[in-house]
């Protein structure tokens, strides 16, 4: 920890209020993106899901491509000027949607969201910074657990505000940001100390130079691709959800929020009151692989019971398999030295976005391909077959990950 407990609570409190107003304006424009998308471009349920993934994949690339330079530019200057640069981005990316003319305008919105506006690698490297290696996987929790609980408000005020207009809740959402940002602007101080900073290198600054930077820490790559292969199998959630739950329940978008909120509601339990007491019985690693195999189950079970009050109860306890990223996380954070935090979240970031970009792809081609008008079998469990699938090879890398002692101190890179 690098600083006093006062700074360190009013820091600690700014970064979980701002994941939270992160998730909420996540939260509020999922309902109503298909909506907004089957208005500006005049197309049916199937073809939304198409442009979604188009659009999803936008924001993921730009996350790929800049996330690392983010990473380490936070390693240079500090948390907190490229925190406050995220959040501002995050603010204008939605305002500049809402005001969409075409459907042109939301893929420069989600651009520019992927590339500067994504908080958390920015949140994670400034919670890494005020913790110890214990206590990183509690912290990340938090971060998690605030991510939960804004998604129980978020996509629940989205469904609510869509019947006034699929354009409103992004104007709600963009205006909860900046405001977020002028208060940071105020209070948030520095987590990282001079002493810790180092030289910004154009080499180490993007996805491949950051990944031969990272590999050089020993046990590094391993988990940050178990780590992938997990996101890519959650991310059936963020990128087909909305256009899933319509088609296979025939929910409204007031519906969709609502189950969003129950799986806000787990998360936020689970990772504010569960995680910690999971780590310190059965430690990361395990605490990882009942997460896995929780999310597996749930995965199998949307994909092939069409019953939305399973659902319903199956969302409230979804906050198990939403243990293994903090875990994960935690693994990797204790082996990288101080001084590439932010390069480590900037990769994390990075990956995760790669992961949600193949998602898009995979997920909602998968959706509208099973469920057109001339498909020859109709399945819109796919999806989530397919993240299943995925999620086994995680726990099977997981489990063949050999185990290693962390080291006491890595020395800076």
């Amino acid at each position: 920890m690098v600083m006093d407990p006062a700074l360190k609570r009013r820091a600690t409190r700014f970064v979980l209020l701002t994941v939270l107003i992160y998730s909420m304006g996540f939260g509020i424009i999922m309902p109503v993106l298909p909506d907004l998308i089957r208005h500006l471009a005049h197309v049916d349920a199937a073809e939304a899901a198409r442009i979604g993934a188009w659009i999803g994949a936008t924001y993921g690339l730009f996350q790929i491509l800049l996330m690392p330079a983010v990473g380490n530019l936070g390693d240079r200057f500090g948390r907190r000027p490229i925190f406050l640069l995220s959040l501002f981005a995050f603010g204008f990316d939605f305002l500049l949607m809402g005001l969409a003319p075409n459907i042109g305008w939301l893929f420069v919105g989600r651009a520019i969201a992927g590339g500067l506006g994504a908080v958390f690698g920015p949140a994670n490297a400034a919670m890494a910074d005020m913790s110890t290696p214990e206590e990183r996987a509690a912290s990340f929790g938090k971060v998690g657990a605030a991510f939960g609980l804004g998604f129980i408000f978020g996509p629940v005020i989205g469904g609510l505000l869509g019947d006034f207009g699929p354009r409103v809740p992004f104007y709600v959402a963009g205006a909860m940001a900046i405001a977020n940002g002028v208060y940071g602007w105020l209070v948030f101080p520095e987590t990282m100390p001079e002493e810790k900073r180092r030289p910004f290198e154009w080499k180490r600054a993007n996805p491949l130079g950051a990944f031969a930077s990272m590999g050089r820490v020993p046990g590094i790559v391993p988990v940050v691709m178990i780590y992938f292969l997990w996101s890519l199998a959650g991310n059936v959630y963020p990128a087909s959800w909305s256009f899933f739950a319509p088609i296979q329940y025939g929910w409204s978008s007031g519906m969709v929020g609502v189950s969003l909120g129950l799986v806000g509601v787990s998360m936020a339990i689970f990772q504010a009151l569960v995680i910690r007491r999971f780590i310190a019985r059965f430690g990361e690693r395990r605490t990882a692989y009942i997460g896995m195999m929780f999310g597996i189950a749930s995965y199998l079970v949307v994909a092939f019971v069409p019953n939305a009050t399973v659902i319903l109860v199956l969302l409230l306890v979804n906050g198990f398999s939403g243990m293994v990223a903090p875990a994960l996380n935690a693994v990797m954070s204790q082996r990288a030295p101080a001084s590439q935090q932010g390069e480590l979240q900037g990769l994390i970031g990075s990956l995760s976005a790669l992961s949600l970009m193949i998602g898009q792809f995979a997920y909602n081609y998968s959706l509208a391909s099973f469920t057109d008008s001339d498909a020859p079998l109709r399945f819109p469990g796919t999806p989530y077959l397919l993240a299943a699938c995925v999620g086994l090879s995680a726990l099977i890398g997981l489990s063949q990950l050999r185990r290693r002692a962390l080291p006491e101190a890595v020395a800076d890179v």
